[in-house]
């Protein structure tokens, strides 16, 4: 049977195995790090060294995470820095615009103030420019009416003063026409020279008292 001839082989790699099985024992180095050596039949294997009961994958570890830490520590001020200084730039903008539309609105202000000034004193020289031209006007008006009334006044003096020279010279033809028609008649009557002088002087006489 091939598993009875087969059985003793077995049993010798048991023993051969079980005597060259590894003995650990503990191996402390100069660096103060600890580690395990297994003696497999006289050869010699050191296990990975372990400080502060962290191995290597722990220390690798243990500095990632430091590094995350650090990362996050250092990038979370200069976030937030970041933040406050792009906060502080759109309020400092809004004030600066603020300030524009400020200075804009004052200068509104201002330029219609002016234009009001200027319509009010335009307004006032506009008044007393009427103001002026209207007396100018009545004065004007008063100097022509006296003018007129005293055009009229000589000319109706004139015709008054015409009328009465013309009504005195008529009067003075008429008596001087009567008197000499009388003095004829009375010549003709009385045919002397005394009579014809007493009657010429008559005559004359009161020819003499119209004048």
């Amino acid at each position: 049977m091939s598993n009875a001839a087969t059985a003793p082989v077995v049993d010798n790699l048991s023993e051969a195995t079980h005597e060259q099985s590894m003995q650990v024992r503990d191996v402390r180095n100069d660096s103060g790090l600890v580690g395990n050596v297994s003696e497999p039949g006289g050869a010699e294997h050191v296990a990975a060294p372990t400080a502060l009961g962290f191995n290597d994958t722990g220390w690798v570890g243990l500095a990632a995470l430091v590094v995350l830490i650090a990362a996050v520590v250092w990038k979370v001020p200069a976030t937030i820095g970041a933040m406050l200084d792009k906060r502080i730039g759109e309020i400092r903008r809004q004030l600066d615009e603020a300030a524009q539309l400020r200075r804009e609105a004052e200068a509104l202000r201002d330029e219609y103030a002016t234009r009001a000034r200027s319509a009010e004193a335009d307004a006032a020289k506009m008044r007393e420019n009427a103001h002026h031209e209207a007396a100018q006007i009545v004065a004007k008006a008063k100097a022509d009416t006296e003018a007129l009334m005293e055009r009229r006044t000589r000319m109706a003096e004139d015709k008054i003063a015409a009328a009465e020279r013309a009504a005195i010279d008529e009067v003075r033809a008429t008596v001087v026409a009567a008197a000499t028609a009388a003095a004829g008649r009375v010549i003709a009557e009385q045919h002397n020279a005394e009579a014809d002088r007493s009657l010429v002087n008559s005559a004359i006489q009161r020819v003499g008292r119209f004048n």
